[in-house]
């Protein structure tokens, strides 16, 4: 079993499902286009390559396919949102936490995977 690969896509739905409201369209936190959650992506601020933040709830959010895939994820738009969204201090700690080490094991995976899994059960259930 591919633990990241699962980990991935539940982390993505939770992601879209988090920031969609009740009929499931959200807002895209760089160029602010409304979107339906299941065609929008979960878009990192700092890339998925930093595993420390790869899963991290701020460094991820609800973003367009647009600026997600063709426009290099419209870094400025997104620093902006996320000075909007979460406040400067939640930025400048992302690009802190950008050099930190984080490696996950089979059981911090299965972890996350489960805990993310009933988190995207419970927003579902709320927008059915």
């Amino acid at each position: 079993m591919d633990y990241k690969s699962k980990l991935d896509r539940i982390f993505s739905e939770f992601i879209r499902l988090r920031d969609s409201d009740a009929r499931g369209y959200g807002r895209c936190i760089s160029c602010g286009r409304i979107v339906h959650w299941k065609a929008a992506d979960a878009g990192p601020y700092v890339n998925r390559k930093h595993m420390s933040l790869r899963y991290d709830e701020t460094n991820v959010n609800l973003q367009c396919r647009a600026c997600n895939r063709y426009d290099e994820g419209n870094m400025i738009g997104y620093h902006h949102g996320l000075v909007r969204k979460y406040g400067e201090g939640a930025v400048e700690l992302l690009n802190i936490r950008r050099h930190n080490s984080c490696r996950l094991g089979k059981t911090e995976y299965e972890t996350l995977i489960r805990y993310y899994g009933a988190k995207v059960r419970e927003l579902k259930s709320q927008k059915d």
